[in-house]
This record gives C-alpha cells, sequence and structure tokens, in this order.
C-alpha cells in the first residue's frame, strides 16, 4: 500500500470559474508545468479540455509533447527559454514557444520551412522580471524580422511579473505600464494576443489581464502568496489532498528512540504507526519532528526522522481508537481539522508551490469530487 493523491475537480472548477470572473471573461490559459504543480498534468489537462480550455502553458516542450501523445488536443505556449537546436521538435509538435533571440526566431523559421508547416512564435519581453526577456525597446525590431522570416507567425506579445504577489505593487504597476504603453506602440502591428498576467495579478491588479491570462498556483486552490490583497483569493479551495493508510501499530516504552539516528525518544509508554510515505514520496525530510497528520480527526505529531518510504506518528492520544489501514492526511481536511500545503511551507520556510510540485511520480493521482 502507498499514499495517494485525490484530485479533487470540482475544486478545479470552481477555481477555474472564479479566476474567470476575475479576468473579465477573457480567456484562460491554465498553466500545468511541473505536472500541473505536482497535481497530474494529464489528469487536469483532459478534464479542463472537457470543460473548453483549448491553450495550456507548459515549462518545456517535452511536458507538451507528452500530453499530446496522451490524446491531449490542445494549444500548448511554452514559456521557457529553448535553443535553436529544438525548432524542429516544436515545429513538428505544433508548439508555440516564447522567443527572445533572434538565432531562435530563425531556426524556427528554417525549421517551418522544412516542414512545410507554420510557426507560431510568442515575443516575450523583459519589462522588470530580469530572467528571459528581450527590452522593451527591442520589441519593434524582433517584429520587423518576423515579419521577413517565412512561416513565422507572431502568435502573442507577453511578458511577466515578479513581484505581483506582494503588498506594496508599485513596481508591479510601473512594470504594468511599461508593458501597456508596448502594447499601445505596436497598435497596427500583427502581435496576436498581448498577455502578462499570473494568478497574484489577477487578484491585486486590474487591467492587467490584456487579452488573456495565464494562471498558475491559483488553478489548484492555492494562495500566491499570504500579501495577496483581494480578500476573494480567500474563496480559492484547495485542489489536492495526500493521504495513506496505516500499516503498522505498535506500542513502545518511555525512552525508546524512534528511526534513524534516534531523533526522537518517547517521553512516555507511546502508540506509534507506521505511515507508508517519505521523502521519496516528496514529503521533505527537513519535517522530521516539525510536522503533524490527521488521524481520526485529530492531529498527530510526526516523530523521529521521515526516511524514504516511511514515517511514524504518535497516536497515543488516540489509545484504542486506530487501526491497520486507518486513513492519515498530510495534506487535506479530516473532521474538523486541515492541514494545507501553507501549514506545511511555514514550517520549512518556503512557499505552497514547493511543497504540491514536490510530490513525486510514485504518488498516484486519482481524480475525486468534494469531501
Amino acid at each position: 500500500m502507498s499514499s495517494k493523491a485525490l484530485i479533487h475537480l470540482d475544486r478545479l472548477d470552481h477555481n477555474l470559474a472564479l479566476l474567470a470572473e476575475l479576468a473579465g471573461g477573457r480567456p484562460l490559459w491554465p498553466a500545468i508545468k511541473a505536472n500541473a504543480y505536482g497535481h497530474g498534468a494529464e489528469l487536469v489537462a483532459r478534464h479542463l479540455r472537457g470543460r473548453g480550455h483549448g491553450t495550456f502553458c507548459v515549462a518545456h516542450a517535452a511536458e507538451a509533447v507528452a500530453l499530446l501523445e496522451a490524446g491531449i488536443d490542445a494549444r500548448f505556449l511554452v514559456m521557457s527559454a529553448m535553443l535553436p537546436d529544438e525548432a524542429t521538435m516544436l515545429v513538428a509538435h505544433g508548439l508555440e514557444p516564447a522567443v527572445c533571440t533572434r538565432p531562435m526566431l530563425e531556426a524556427l523559421s528554417r525549421a517551418a520551412r522544412d516542414l512545410g508547416r507554420e510557426a507560431a512564435v510568442h515575443l516575450k519581453v523583459d519589462t522588470g522580471m530580469g530572467r528571459a526577456g528581450i527590452a522593451p525597446g527591442e520589441v519593434e525590431a524582433f517584429l520587423d524580422l518576423s515579419t521577413k522570416l517565412p512561416q513565422l507567425r507572431v502568435a502573442g506579445l507577453m511578458s511577466h511579473f515578479p513581484r505581483a504577489d506582494e503588498a506594496d505593487k508599485d513596481y508591479s504597476l510601473a512594470q504594468l505600464r511599461r508593458f501597456q504603453a508596448l502594447v499601445a506602440a505596436t497598435a497596427g502591428r500583427d502581435i496576436g494576443v498581448a498577455h502578462m498576467a499570473n494568478s497574484a495579478a489577477l487578484f491585486d491588479l486590474p487591467g492587467a489581464s490584456f487579452d488573456a491570462a495565464r494562471p498558475g498556483i491559483s488553478i489548484y486552490g492555492l494562495a500566491p502568496s499570504a500579501e495577496v490583497q483581494n480578500p476573494r483569493v480567500r474563496e480559492l479551495k484547495p485542489v489536492l489532498e495526500w493521504k495513506a493508510p496505516i500499516t503498522l501499530i505498535k506500542g513502545v516504552p518511555a525512552g525508546t528512540g524512534l528511526s534513524y539516528g534516534h531523533s526522537y525518544r518517547t517521553t512516555r509508554d507511546s502508540i506509534i504507526a507506521t505511515v507508508p510515505v517519505g521523502y521519496g514520496d516528496g514529503l521533505h525530510r527537513n519535517l522530521s519532528n516539525r510536522m503533524q497528520l490527521l488521524v481520526g480527526g485529530r492531529r498527530c505529531d510526526q516523530v523521529g526522522r521521515i526516511t524514504m518510504d516511511q514515517l511514524l506518528v504518535d497516536v497515543t492520544e488516540l489509545g484504542g481508537a486506530v487501526g491497520l489501514g486507518d486513513e492519515v492526511v498530510i495534506v487535506g481536511r479530516q473532521g474538523e481539522q486541515e492541514i494545507g500545503a501553507d501549514e506545511l511551507a511555514a514550517r520549512l520556510g518556503t512557499i505552497n508551490y514547493e511543497i504540491v510540485t514536490a510530490i513525486t511520480a510514485r504518488v498516484p493521482r486519482q481524480a475525486a469530487g468534494e469531501y
């Protein structure tokens, strides 16, 4: 027996409906990179495709190709920078890459000519992210080049926010004005779809949606950060629950060392349960002795070092009201109690994104409805 991740597709629908409202009815291009933020890319993409979403954002071409081969008939925007030698593969699969170099534009044009196809690209502009993208002053020249290159079509002009999830919006507002000016300056040019908004921008930056929006973490019911100002962020519903069964229960006397290194010793006669989940499943080892799990509707301390495949939980307070096969919740709700990805992230000093994307492929994802 192993742990499993339950994916509540009705909650996914709820979150997308909220985001569509915030986007003012503009198209949403859901980000399903990194295995749909740990939620299962094929499961999520197939469901959203059935709900009418036809464009998805991925980080790498391989993510899109895997979904195409799984029968997901959709349009894919590849957002990470790619190399010219990947151009043929991109064009052959009809993928739309974010581009910010001349060699990449030229390679895509050559590949399109060789394959007898059209290459669609999204010109990525660095308006303040400081990662990938052409400078705003280069946009006209890149548009000119794109027009001259055969079988190349500009499908979009895009940028990205690095600080939209902060309480202080001055930087993001200045960045937004910069992109608005670029879009205005290209009036009359064929730039396709202008798009910039991420999850935080949808909540806190009215006017950032342009022609389409690219929500990511919020699709999955998690807030971009605790600093998002819009109170509607509290309407999001977490899509993922992570559960596992108890596989062993034993009583141990006070003073017993538990797990590798005996980083925990019992201070009383205790009942200890074994749960088949560990860092090999994506539960960070640094959570050892620092987290709780839900058993029988109560919070119980995880004890001892989390190992690759198993962890221990102190269920002494439950007395005899616990048995083999009983459900343990790592992330999710049980009774009146809930442990969210944000709680685990806070204990690790990281963000909720890392908690869910870390869940490894050996944890099966299963479609589920409401709790």
